[in-house]
């Protein structure tokens, strides 16, 4: 199933294709020993992937490759089998009773999910959205802000660099009709931000799939996964013009930390990319070129790299989640039983076919990640003069030091583009695509011919 050691030993790959930081999904003691969300211990590794000090060593191991390292934290709920739950579900007149949320009768009228999110415990009924086996915590108790404030204190100390924040729209519920993204949940979240933030270089991201700019927002996690532009790239890929334009006009509004993401462990955010385009390489790149290029902090899920696919046979999360494809056999590099099925197309797409083959999709994503990491403007630039044409989508992206032009033609025919708003009278070359160099004008003007389905970018 994978391992602490084993991550460590992989860490070179990840920093040749230009990785800066690892989210790790919970990796802390759980009920389940297999998601990891129903978390019986905050301050411990899962014997299933090693020790603390394994964890230490991953750290240090990373921060020598410059890489960070974050870690998933479930702030929302805990396993019932946590010593908190267990004392609170004892009696009505446990001291940790109000860790929980608790109701004496069965209250009527809700559904999360399409279920009844309350459940007998014998002593009273207890809220948990996602599952039985999962109770809400109650952060209308400062004591409940007090465990994981400490709990936060204890990862940062250890030398974590930040965290994952898990269903933050889901902290706080005020009623059978106002359980999702409330405004007590944001006070929370933004208290957590400035806990993470007065510890040196850490950072934080958050899911909240239902309001995600809220949540991006200073006023409250400062950073969350952007599940408002992932479909839309998706669909510009496949040539959709409203996509297009949906894309382009993203992040002329959207928080600037906002987390780009194409797929991640949840079947409710989608299937694998590689399942999304039916296997469509030249959609695949396009998609890839997107998110990258684009402002924001981009999170590649593992796999997504080579194209890896769904687990065969699998549904659900399960199938998300197969063991890395890192080569034709499906025991990768070791010797075990795979954890769960492999991905479907393993023969295929998989790492050691890839790595060093300049057309893969594996150096696609290793020369996006260099430009990214070594032109100033894609790193963290501002996100100038967005504009589509058809099929076409351009925009510059602007640093102190550095500005860049990145035009991307979704469309299946060559497509020429009028352009303005550039340096006077230049001649750049792509840094990154086939097109020939682009001259402008004495008026920051240019007309430029670009291939199907390509993406180019421009030094200014």
């Amino acid at each position: 199933m994978g391992d602490l050691q084993g991550l460590i030993s992989k860490l070179d790959y990840l920093q040749d294709l230009g990785v800066k930081g690892l989210w790790l999904m919970p990796v802390m003691q759980s009920q389940d020993r297999d998601h990891g969300y129903a978390v019986k211990h905050y301050r411990d590794i899962e014997t299933d992937y090693g020790s603390l000090d394994d964890l230490k060593a991953l750290i240090a191991q990373a921060h020598q490759r410059g890489m960070g390292v974050i870690l998933d934290y479930v702030i929302n709920h805990s396993s019932d089998k946590h010593p908190l739950f267990l004392n609170a579900s004892s009696s009505r007149l446990n001291a940790q009773r109000d860790y929980y949320v608790w109701q004496d009768t069965a209250p009527s009228g809700w559904s999360i999910f399409g279920t009844n999110p309350w459940y007998n415990a014998l002593t009273g009924y207890y809220f948990a959205a996602f599952w039985s086996g999962m109770p809400d915590f109650n952060w209308k108790n400062d004591k409940v802000r007090a465990f994981h404030h400490d709990n936060l204190r204890f990862w940062l100390n250890l030398g974590v660099d930040g965290m994952r924040f898990d269903a933050v729209g889901n902290l706080v519920e005020n009623g059978a009709s106002a359980w999702n993204s409330q405004p007590e949940s944001h006070t929370v979240m933004n208290a957590v931000q400035t806990l993470v933030k007065s510890y040196d270089k850490r950072y934080l991201v958050c899911e909240g799939p239902d309001a995600p700019q809220a949540f991006g927002a200073a006023s409250s996690c400062g950073s969350a996964f952007a599940f408002d532009l992932k479909d839309a790239v998706i669909k510009a890929a496949k040539g959709d013009a409203s996509s297009v334009q949906a894309v382009a006009d993203y992040f002329k509004t959207a928080p600037a930390g906002m987390a780009t993401f194409l797929a991640n462990h949840d079947s409710f955010a989608g299937d694998r990319l590689w399942n999304q385009l039916g296997g469509d390489l030249a959609k695949y790149r396009l998609a890839a070129a997107t998110y990258l290029l684009l402002p924001g902090t981009p999170f590649v899920y593992y796999g997504e790299e080579i194209g890896m696919g769904s687990g065969s046979g699998l549904s659900g999360d399960a199938a998300l989640r197969a063991p890395m494809s890192w080569t034709s056999q499906s025991t990768g590099f070791s010797t075990s039983t795979p954890f769960r099925a492999v991905a479907s197309n393993i023969t295929s797409q998989n790492v050691a076919s890839q790595v060093g083959v300049t057309s893969s999709l594996h150096s696609h994503y290793k020369s996006l990640l260099n430009l990214r990491n070594t032109w100033p403007s894609l790193n963290a630039g501002t996100y100038q003069y967005p504009t589509t044409s058809g099929s076409v989508l351009a925009f510059q992206r602007h640093a102190s030091t550095q500005k860049a032009l990145v035009l991307i033609n979704y469309g299946t025919a060559a497509a020429t583009v009028s352009l303005s708003n550039l340096p006077a009278s230049i001649t750049s070359s792509p840094g990154f695509g086939s097109a020939g160099a682009m001259t402008t004008d004495a008026t920051g003007k240019a007309s430029l011919t670009l291939p199907a389905q390509s993406v180019q970018v421009y030094p200014l």
